[in-house]
């Protein structure tokens, strides 16, 4: 079983920027495909980045591309979401997921994560 913990949520002004992080139990993180996903007020949970078991693969969501930067240290079993550039609309709980070891091909689909946190409140105030 895989425990996920994010961290570094909080209230962040428009325009600032935000780390946040997800440590992973288990002995498994190095092989696991990694992912942070969103749910906005009133809206379902959204993608919104994934990286490969290596950080050689990376994907985003068309509305973080070019703010948000994903990565991941396999010996410290965490994976961070760097966010620039914030703003209203990036107001949301954010979840870290991870996927079953070995798995190749990262996904954007939640169905194909297998482990999630309980989520990182992040508001951004105009």
């Amino acid at each position: 079983q895989v425990q996920l913990v994010e961290s570094g949520g909080g209230l962040v002004q428009s325009g600032g920027s935000r780390r946040l992080s997800c440590v992973a139990s288990g002995r498994t993180f190095s092989s696991s495909i990694m992912a942070w996903f969103r749910r906005a007020p009133g809206k379902d949970r959204e993608f919104v980045s994934s990286i490969s078991w290596n950080g050689g693969g990376t994907a985003y969501a068309d509305s973080v591309k070019g703010r948000f930067t994903i990565s991941r240290d396999n010996v410290k079993n965490t994976v961070y979401l760097q966010m620039n550039n914030l703003n209203i609309e990036d107001t949301a709980v954010y979840f870290c997921a991870a996927r079953r070891p070995f798995w190749l091909q990262i996904s954007q689909l939640q169905a194909d994560y297998d482990y999630w946190g309980q989520g990182t409140q992040v508001t951004v105030s105009s």
